[in-house]
């Protein structure tokens, strides 16, 4: 099968499932509404940190410091500290990263379509800073059916006062 016959089943399967609007799905980069130079990036980051947002890098499955994590409270882009996330759509996926049904609010996140590795998928990055946060799959929990498939190194979080 070709790749754009590939893509429009892609997009097709997305859209009738509501879950991805057809102008929100493109193989080209977006204008993020922040921009942080590569300076400012590594002087605030740590390399692994740099490698995932920057480089579209994943960690080593099960190796991320939030995979098994299970604190109540929001998970938020590690470079702009936009909220992504939030504790109560977390879930055990066993795939070694952090999973999510949801994202915390609409629009905090981008899906791009991602040719590599010979396969395709959906790339997910922050909205505000255009910071690679992982995948999205269609082979999640309801209410949604989404996994958000995030690398811990692109995250940080804030704990939910009690």
């Amino acid at each position: 099968m070709g790749n754009a016959s590939t893509r429009e089943q892609l997009q097709s399967k997305l859209n009738a499932e509501g879950e991805i609007p057809k102008e929100s799905l493109t193989e080209e980069t977006f204008e993020p509404r922040v921009k942080y130079s590569e300076e400012q990036l590594r002087e605030k980051l740590s390399e692994e940190e740099y490698n995932v947002t920057q480089n579209k890098g994943t960690e080593r499955a099960f190796s991320g410091r939030y995979c098994d994590y299970k604190e109540d409270g929001t998970y938020t882009c590690v470079v702009c500290h936009e909220e992504l996330f939030k504790s109560d759509t977390k879930f055990d996926s066993r795939s070694g990263w952090p999973s999510f049904y949801e994202v915390a609010a609409q629009g905090k996140v981008h899906k791009i379509i991602d040719n590599t590795f010979g396969m395709q998928r959906v790339e997910v990055v922050c909205t505000n800073c255009g910071a690679h946060l992982g995948h999205v799959f269609d082979d999640g929990p309801q209410p949604t059916n989404q996994r958000y498939c995030i690398n811990s190194s692109s995250l940080s979080f804030n704990k939910q006062d009690k």
